[in-house]
């Protein structure tokens, strides 16, 4: 299976093994993506209704890969400087999708089990997927404000991307952000300007629309 982006050009098994126990991993890459999967498929389904009814054409499920990438540049990352070394080592970015459903239905790939523990390659580097689930025994607000805490202490993490259900936990995102390390490289995603904090905001819209399709010059009156 491969993801469906002209930009990437790779989709490989990694060589660790992805599974809930993600979360008390040692060791992290210095960029890592925390997504709470459902909210970001609800958000994408509400874009998909709403501009299909104003630009007038259908538009196709997001693009996974490209939305990371697009996540991963609002959130400051740069494309790698061209190197003559062979053995530099690639750019990676770790992404944890926390989930309840089985599958992102407006993203393609849709299968959160087709995805998990697999990575892309394009030119950002590589992406390792981590998909979560919420366990009964605790709740997905809970599971994500642990989970960026203990993302946000570790020391191998350098930058940072949260994108939460900031329609209902953003007060708790805030707080729990409230201590972070001042090094670290935090952006927190939302689909309109929120209360800040010690951190970076990017609207989360613009990186859906991108991996939807919807180009600028349609939406202009």
């Amino acid at each position: 299976m491969i993801l469906n982006s002209r930009h990437f050009i790779c989709f490989l098994v990694l060589l660790y093994p992805m599974n809930g126990n993600v979360l008390n991993k040692t060791e992290w890459k210095e960029n890592v993506i925390l997504v709470d999967a459902d909210y970001v498929d609800k958000v994408a389904f509400d874009l998909i209704v709403n501009f299909e009814r104003m630009i007038g054409r259908r538009i196709p499920q997001a693009d996974m890969a490209k939305w990371l990438e697009c996540i991963a540049l609002d959130g400051g990352m740069k494309y790698p400087t061209t190197s003559t070394q062979p053995t530099e080592p690639v750019q990676q970015t770790q992404v944890i999708l926390l989930h309840q459903k089985q599958q992102m239905d407006n993203f393609q790939p849709s299968a959160l089990a087709d995805v998990d523990g697999k990575a892309f390659s394009g030119p950002l580097g590589e992406f390792l997927i981590s998909c979560v689930p919420v366990e009964e025994m605790v709740t997905a607000e809970d599971l994500f404000i642990d989970s960026m805490q203990i993302i946000c202490n570790s020391g191998d993490v350098k930058r940072v991307m949260v994108i939460p259900d900031a329609d209902h936990i953003y007060n708790k995102v805030r707080a729990g952000l409230r201590h972070a390390d001042d090094n670290k490289h935090i952006t927190v995603f939302s689909m309109q300007p929120m209360e800040g904090g010690n951190y970076r905001q990017e609207i989360l819209g613009y990186s859906l629309m991108a991996a939807l399709g919807i180009r600028a010059e349609e939406i202009k009156n």
